[in-house]
């Protein structure tokens, strides 16, 4: 009799953690942003939020949580329920830069659970309209041979386009100067003015005035062409093989999330990805997305750890410190 009594309470429990398991999310699952609204990262997680409510059943609650180039955003997650109803966005900034840049209370690859690496967006190494060059070659033998008399724009010190023009001196052997500015924009808008000669940003900032004829692009930071313009090359086909350095995008979740939990938004996430909707809207921005084997937590987790032991180094030499 024990024994039966104790088999009907096994089978009850195993029906309902099942039953559980099934039925999440009960209710909506907030998405948190570490940057304002209307930045490139909360127009990708609204775009996106809308197509994961359809796969996950309950709608996505946008949050902002803005400052300190994400951390207070990040440290939101880091300290939320870990019950699968809070996501964290992020970006190469947020997940990896700001552990060198900052001095933060909580560590990056611990404190969060990977769900699946989103995307990515190379760099646009680019020039003013006169600048002396017409190629990457011609620019790079044009910095050796003029060293420190080249400007760079860079929308905040820390950054990646900093970062990827610090990586660019080491590999080319070449120096010119960082000119900080507030932001993308201003930056952008002395380069088309001329009052500064090269900027290195994620390409999504360049491609109207390309295509205008207001700045020179020189090459990309990717692996392959981009869609978005096909037209300029690789820095491996333009003469600097194996440069490479990308803006990318990630999905987290708190330390401790259920399993279950993360599974499922895993999947929904996928399933997002493969839609041909959003396919044909990353090709239009510019973004390319891992392939369907490389969309797991694991991969992410790896993609974080590599990205860390690139950067941290190149921040802490430079003893370079969040603003």
């Amino acid at each position: 009799m024990k024994k039966l009594l104790g088999a009907i309470l096994l089978a009850t429990w195993a029906a309902v953690s099942t039953a559980a398991a099934q039925s999440y999310p009960s209710r909506p699952v907030t998405l948190l942003v570490p940057f304002p609204a209307g930045g490139a990262t909360d127009v990708l997680a609204r775009f996106l939020a809308e197509r994961m409510r359809l796969s996950l059943g309950q709608p996505i609650v946008i949050e902002n949580v803005a400052g300190a180039a994400g951390t207070i955003g990040v440290g939101r997650a880091v300290r939320a329920p870990a019950d699968g109803y809070t996501m964290q966005i992020g970006t190469s900034t947020t997940n990896v830069m700001t552990g060198a840049l900052y001095a933060l209370q909580f560590d990056l690859m611990t404190d969060l659970e990977p769900i699946i690496q989103i995307a990515s967006e190379p760099m646009m190494i680019v020039g003013k309209k006169d600048f002396p060059a017409n190629n990457l070659k011609e620019m790079i033998a044009w910095l050796k041979a003029n060293p420190d008399k080249a400007s760079v724009g860079i929308p905040g010190v820390g950054g990646t386009g900093h970062l990827t023009g610090l990586a660019f001196q080491k590999e080319t052997g070449t120096r010119f100067t960082f000119v900080p500015y507030r932001g993308n924009a201003p930056a952008l808008q002395d380069l088309v003015a001329g009052q500064i000669d090269l900027q290195m940003e994620p390409a999504s900032n360049f491609y109207a005035q390309v295509k205008a004829g207001a700045i020179k692009p020189f090459a990309m930071t990717s692996k392959k062409r981009i869609g978005a313009a096909p037209q300029i090359p690789t820095a491996d086909e333009a003469g600097l093989p194996g440069f490479a350095a990308s803006l990318w995008y990630g999905m987290w979740v708190p330390k401790g999330t259920p399993k279950e939990a993360s599974t499922r938004l895993n999947t929904v996430m996928m399933e997002t990805l493969a839609d041909p909707t959003v396919t044909r809207r990353f090709q239009e921005l510019g973004l390319d997305k891992p392939m369907r084997e490389q969309q797991t937590p694991e991969a992410l987790r790896a993609f974080q750890k590599a990205e860390i032991d690139k950067w941290w180094p190149i921040i802490k030499a430079h003893n370079i410190k969040g603003q």
